[in-house]
């Protein structure tokens, strides 16, 4: 028999911070997503609008499923905010993307948490495991699994961990003992939203995806418009700003997991070292790194947008 407490413990023996469970419920949160894609927030993202009604709720994956086990993976590392930097040269990186590809690492400990399950389950059962992969509202599930909160900047805020989580999940057949849900602690901060150089959060806790930096930096392709190019700053690849001024970040642990160590490639580097760095330095860099998703095209793209702007900034 496996139990609850069994697989939070040996989640955290694989390497994951935190885990929760959650139900796999039509949770009210959940509803919000055909509105906020109505809206046009998800910007060309069209891979959002074709998976809605598969987001809607997990049993759409997993007929079978009746919980959700959701892990977070703390990556913030021993390296200043860009808010706390005052080299204006810095090329700033998301801090997520510094050291190994998520995906890659936490689908590995995923399906060995899955194995070891299997092993010890005196019942068979279905189970899917996505790191960030697959159509799911992971933050809903998270937030219903005690994991933290849907703070006004859209991440998810553990009381204990701060919002430098990586998020992954099993959905699973097995009736499971549930976990609270975490609650609102936000407050009446506004820090976030005030933050925010291109005011992408509209609202609290909604983001429009067309005027976030890390969006425009990453998921958006061609030309960034010219009238939001300011406000990315000296941003090459995502942004960390909302997050870097919550004030549960302030106190928030760090991590000295390997995989998440910054590569030299990316450690404080200015922005003129970064421009210089041949296509064959980049590639290798790139690999077995998230910043792959933005391809060499798009982050040449960014440091010739961010160098333009310190340039008119000096």
């Amino acid at each position: 028999m496996v139990t609850a407490a069994d697989i939070r413990q040996r989640a955290k023996a694989l390497g994951f911070d935190a885990c929760g469970i959650a139900p796999a419920s039509e949770h009210p949160e959940l509803r919000f997503y055909p509105e906020w894609l109505a809206r046009g927030y998800a910007g060309s993202m069209a891979y959002l609008s074709r998976t809605a009604d598969t987001r809607a709720d997990v049993r759409h994956l997993l007929p079978s499923a009746k919980t959700v086990i959701v892990t977070a993976t703390l990556y913030n590392t021993e390296r200043p905010y860009s808010t706390e930097c005052a080299d204006p040269d810095r090329g700033h990186i998301a801090r997520y993307s510094w050291g190994d590809d998520y995906h890659t690492v936490l689908g590995q400990r995923l399906a060995s948490l899955v194995s070891w399950m299997r092993e010890r389950s005196d019942e068979p059962f279905e189970a899917l495991a996505y790191v960030d992969t697959g159509p799911v509202q992971e933050r809903v599930y998270a937030q219903h699994a005690g994991i933290g909160w849907i703070g006004k900047n859209t991440c998810v805020i553990s009381p204990e961990l701060g919002s430098w989580i990586f998020l992954a999940e099993i959905i699973c057949s097995l009736a499971l003992d549930l976990d609270a849900p975490a609650f609102d602690q936000c407050g009446t901060c506004t820090l976030c939203l005030e933050a925010c150089p291109t005011k992408a959060l509209v609202a609290p806790g909604v983001l429009d995806s067309n005027r976030c930096i890390s969006y425009l930096t990453i998921e958006h392709r061609g030309e960034i418009p010219e009238a939001l190019r300011a406000g990315i700053g000296s941003h090459v690849y995502g942004c960390d700003i909302c997050q870097e001024v919550c004030p549960w970040n302030a106190v928030a642990p760090t991590t000295d997991d390997p995989a998440w160590q910054p590569r030299p490639a990316w450690d404080n580097r200015r922005l003129v070292d970064l421009l210089q760095m041949p296509d064959d330095d980049l590639q290798v860099a790139l690999k077995g790194s998230a910043m792959k998703r933005a391809k060499i095209a798009g982050l040449r793209r960014n440091m010739q947008v961010a160098s333009q702007n310190v340039q008119e900034r000096t």
